[in-house]
C-alpha cells in the first residue's frame, strides 16, 4: 500500500489534520485529507461539510456543489449546507438556483423575511 501524508493515520488523526489545514487556510491540502476520509465515512456530516467548505474556498466549485447536494439530499433541513450551496451557486453565476437555496437556509435559520 502506498500511503501518503494526507491519508496516513487513524480517522480521528486525519479529521484533525484536515481541520488543521483548513484553519491554516491551506484549503487544497485540507480537501486532499478530507476526501479520503469522506470516502471511508460517507454517512458523517462533519467531514463532508468541511470538505465542501475546503472545495469552496479553493475554488473547486463543482466539487463543493456535489458534496453539498449530497448533504441536503440526505438531510434537507441542514441549514448551513443549504447556505453554502446557495453561496456556491452564486459564485458559479447561477443566481436563480442560489436564491432558492438561500431562502430555504434563511427560513431554517428562523429568518422568514429571507431574501
Amino acid at each position: 500500500m502506498d500511503m501518503t501524508y494526507y491519508d496516513h493515520g487513524t480517522q480521528d488523526e486525519r479529521w484533525e489534520r484536515g481541520r488543521m489545514f483548513f484553519d491554516a487556510k491551506d484549503y487544497a491540502a485540507a480537501a486532499r485529507v478530507l476526501d479520503g476520509l469522506v470516502g471511508e465515512v460517507p454517512e458523517q456530516t462533519g467531514p463532508r461539510l468541511l470538505l465542501a467548505r475546503a472545495y469552496y474556498h479553493s475554488a473547486q466549485l463543482g466539487r463543493a456543489e456535489a458534496e453539498l447536494r449530497t448533504l441536503v439530499e440526505r438531510d434537507p433541513v441542514e441549514q448551513y449546507a443549504r447556505l453554502m450551496l446557495g453561496r456556491t451557486l452564486e459564485r458559479q453565476g447561477r443566481q436563480e438556483e442560489a436564491d432558492a437555496q438561500l431562502r430555504i437556509a434563511a427560513a431554517l435559520d428562523g429568518d422568514f423575511a429571507g431574501r
